[in-house]
């Protein structure tokens, strides 16, 4: 076959390719009775095919193999269900603005749902778009994500300036950022105080916990040239402290015991992750769990009513 019959020699590799063949540039040269470089051009111009008429089909080349292959990029997409719970999931966060929540809920239906389920999707979404209430803050928090994302990452010092809940003045710390968390509407940034009045600014001046900062009342940052070195050891692991920060107040690591007489003990289990539950006789749970800060736990049991007695701190 030679180079007038390129027509018939490109379906003829995809039609092998679909089979799932793995081929050789060289065999097929061969094959074909062309150059490498004939090929090489043949498996451009397949490539920009599939690319141009959304496939969902990629041309790869394999060094192991030896060969290039058709791999199926289906799988690489969002389910239907995948995509619904995610953007649910969203806007049941409450996170964003506006302005910053919906265009990310239009990219994800747009990127990652195949074409022919668009209109579907986009339909079970289009109420709760609408009457999407954004967080009463008003302030745009991706910016700050990213940025304050690669400090993290980069292990950098950084300068805030936070705007504190309890009375409306700004304080300016010097911080090293270990992590970026989300719970209940907001982000949180997990950090490391630096040169601060211990026993000033803190009830237990002995507490070494980190502390957290609501990312939206961060009026201004800057982070610095300046690292700051995490033994391996010492590193700080969000999971697991996450386990712990369910209220995302700060404060040492502290056991509480509590007996929970209410209507469903997963909820409690979900709510705590590192609680254990015993079934009493009575019917109701004894509950242990450990928890970062009593403050944050302390209004929650106290939210539950009836349903927790005899709480108290375990050693």
């Amino acid at each position: 076959m030679n180079e007038t019959n390129k027509g018939d020699r490109l379906l003829q590799i995809y039609s092998r390719l679909v089979s799932g063949q793995v081929l050789n540039k060289e065999e097929l040269a061969r094959q074909f009775g062309v150059s490498q470089r004939s090929i090489q051009r043949d498996m451009e111009s397949l490539r920009n095919f599939l690319a141009e008429q959304h496939l969902n089909q990629e041309l790869v080349y394999s060094r192991t193999q030896g060969g290039f292959y058709l791999q199926n990029r289906i799988s690489q997409l969002l389910t239907n269900s995948e995509v619904l719970a995610v953007c649910k999931i969203l806007l049941e966060s409450r996170s964003l603005r506006r302005d910053e929540m919906l265009p990310m809920l239009d990219k994800l239906v747009e990127n990652c749902v195949p074409e022919k389920n668009k209109a579907l999707v986009k339909d079970l979404l289009s109420n709760e778009k609408y009457h999407y209430i954004e967080p009463h803050h008003g302030q745009s928090v991706l910016d700050k994500l990213w940025e304050i994302g690669q400090a993290v990452r980069d292990n950098r010092v950084m300068e805030i300036r936070y705007e504190r809940m309890k009375e409306p003045k700004q304080q300016t710390r010097t911080i090293e950022p270990v992590g970026i968390m989300f719970s209940e509407y907001y982000f949180y940034l997990v950090a490391f105080l630096r040169d601060v009045d211990r026993k000033k600014e803190f009830e237990n001046a002995d507490d070494r916990s980190p502390t957290i900062y609501r990312i939206d009342r961060i009026r201004a940052y800057k982070v610095l040239d300046e690292k700051f070195f995490v033994p391996y050891s010492d590193r700080f692991e969000e999971g697991e402290f996450r386990k712990r920060v369910q209220f995302m107040y700060g404060g040492k690591l502290e056991r509480v015991r509590f007996k929970y007489t209410g209507p469903s003990i997963e909820a409690v289990l979900d709510r705590l992750p590192t609680a254990q539950a015993t079934q009493l006789p009575d019917g109701g749970w004894d509950v242990k769990a450990e928890v970062f800060g009593s403050t944050g736990i302390e209004m929650w049991l106290r939210s539950q009513g009836e349903y927790v007695q005899n709480r108290k701190a375990i050693d």
